[in-house]
């Protein structure tokens, strides 16, 4: 599994968990965030391997298309980046670095 899909995979359950069926989350939570095996998960729930594989990859389309409708995780990334650009430019600017700091916590905060 490549270390940038399980990145995107939790960030999109990050944002999109609670539009989850339990099930789905409890499997998306102990293959992407537990790092369990396939057969470890349907061995805990008693399915086949092919149950856990084909409901994992369902719910990915799924994160996918309510991330293509809503774009959370797009918007969040935007922010950081120009976060981040923000505070590589306040040190041009010593004697407002500390007050404009504080607005950029909360709204670092507001993720």
């Amino acid at each position: 599994m490549m270390l940038e899909k399980t990145t995107r995979m939790n960030y999109l359950y990050d944002f999109y968990q609670t539009l989850l069926t339990p099930k789905q989350r409890n499997y998306m939570a102990l293959y992407y965030r537990d790092d369990l095996s396939l057969g470890e998960i349907a061995e805990n729930y008693g399915v086949s391997r092919q149950a856990v594989y084909d409901n994992l990859k369902r719910t990915e389309a799924l994160l996918e298309e309510y991330e293509s409708k809503l774009l959370l995780l797009e918007k969040f990334q935007k922010r950081t980046h120009l976060t981040s650009l923000m505070r590589e430019q306040l040190s041009d600017f010593p004697d407002l670095k500390d007050k404009i700091s504080i607005y950029l916590d909360k709204l670092e905060e507001l993720d």
